[in-house]
């Protein structure tokens, strides 16, 4: 089979298209031929080293995908041949074929396409833990969501306005502006320096927000924490781009909360994993939550979809295809 390889950190001239060995599922596994496959901000931490660093080169980078059931391992009962399934996080998704625990895959549903799965598993559980759990929205809540173009940006705030709440999204360009009004945001800024406290301000009538979900690295930090209201909430999320300065706790403004929501912890059973994926599955289903793929590259392209997501020139989801 074919996957992309990575033999050094680097650039994304680092993604190499190769033929690699099959692999063969073991106990409590099965394999899966990828149909689609998610493009994450986490799989650029990986090629640049920030993350996985323990794993030995080379390796097969990405997490997240959808296919079809194609060999059990000893022990799976659960599944069946064919069976279309979708998985969250299993490392080496970046193939035309992958070995994923049993207990990691989740039944996609017919009336879920595969590129539409695809898009849903990690973005949609991602969103679903900051709207649900870490910051669970209540109507009348008002939210500042960064990055609001972006994949998990454009699901969270359909979650929140499903919860009742409202939404400030922050966006880098105008030309994105029109993808996150569509997507239920009720006010948009428009700032790419870092800058946005003072159109917060306007727009709470100097009230700020209950919540900000911030994956847009240290250059919005300050002015996100100056978002808050008093006791808000700030979600801070996506250390590939960059950590926030040191912080006196004792110095933080109108006894406001800050955090790093991870997505494991929303999912920590498979219990919990299947609920998760049930809801997200029927809010597409009955149209209350729609997902919007950005774009689409052959897998053996992975590096120009790296290129865009890092690039911030794309919209919505990422996926590569095989």
């Amino acid at each position: 089979m074919n996957a992309i390889q990575l033999s050094r950190h680097g650039g994304p001239e680092q993604l190499e298209w190769r033929a690699v060995p099959t692999q063969k599922p073991g106990e409590g596994e099965v394999l899966v031929r990828t149909t689609a496959v998610g493009v994450n901000f986490m799989d650029i931490g990986v090629r640049t080293g920030q993350l996985w660093r323990d794993e030995p080169l080379p390796l097969i980078p990405g997490v997240e995908g959808v296919g079809e059931v194609i060999a059990l391992g000893a022990g799976v009962h659960s599944l069946a041949l064919g069976e279309r399934v979708a998985w969250v996080y299993a490392q080496g998704s970046y193939a035309e074929q992958v070995c994923v625990p049993a207990d990691s895959l989740v039944s996609v549903p017919a009336t879920i396409q595969d590129e539409i799965a695809a898009g849903l598993m990690m973005q949609g559980v991602t969103a679903h833990h900051f709207a649900t759990r870490f910051y669970a929205v209540k109507p009348g809540d008002v939210a500042l969501v960064h990055a609001a173009a972006g994949g998990v940006g454009l699901l969270l705030t359909q979650m929140i306005k499903l919860r009742g709440g409202r939404v400030i999204a922050r966006v880098s360009s105008a030309d994105k502006e029109s993808v996150v009004r569509a997507a239920g945001a009720d006010e948009v800024i428009v700032s790419s320096d870092g800058r946005f406290l003072d159109e917060v301000m306007r727009l709470t009538m100097g009230e700020g927000v209950h919540v900000v979900y911030d994956g847009s690295g240290a250059a919005t930090f300050q002015d996100s924490m100056g978002s808050l209201r008093r006791h808000g909430v700030l979600a801070y999320y996506g250390p590939v781009l960059g950590s926030p300065p040191p912080i006196n706790i004792a110095a933080l403004p109108r006894s406001i909360l800050i955090g790093f929501p991870k997505f494991s912890d929303h999912i920590i059973t498979r219990e919990m994993l299947l609920s998760c994926a049930r809801e997200l599955f029927d809010w597409v289903s009955s149209g209350r939550l729609k997902i919007t793929i950005g774009q689409r590259y052959p897998l053996s392209e992975a590096a120009r979809a790296h290129i865009d997501l890092e690039s911030r020139r794309s919209t919505g989801k990422l996926l590569l295809i095989p």
